[in-house]
């Protein structure tokens, strides 16, 4: 399973919590590219329950990690 931030973002609207099979379809109707799709099949356990996209991808940057705060600086 290989994510990147523009695929990973596909899934930011997603209906969490969700199963493999409910990603795959909203993947699907959402028009994601077929990375995406491809990545969510590659999940092993049919039965676990995601609640948002950090379970699929532990190192998903947060909107924090790009917003500027010009304090911190």
């Amino acid at each position: 399973m290989y994510w990147t931030l523009e695929l990973a973002s596909w899934l930011e609207d997603a209906p969490w919590p969700a199963t493999k099979e409910e990603l795959i379809d909203y993947a699907m109707r959402s028009g994601a590219p077929l990375e995406v799709i491809e990545n969510l099949q590659e999940i092993e356990d049919e039965t676990e329950i995601f609640d948002s996209i950090e379970d699929l991808w532990p190192d998903y940057p947060s909107k924090d990690d790009f917003l500027f705060n010009e304090e911190e600086y």
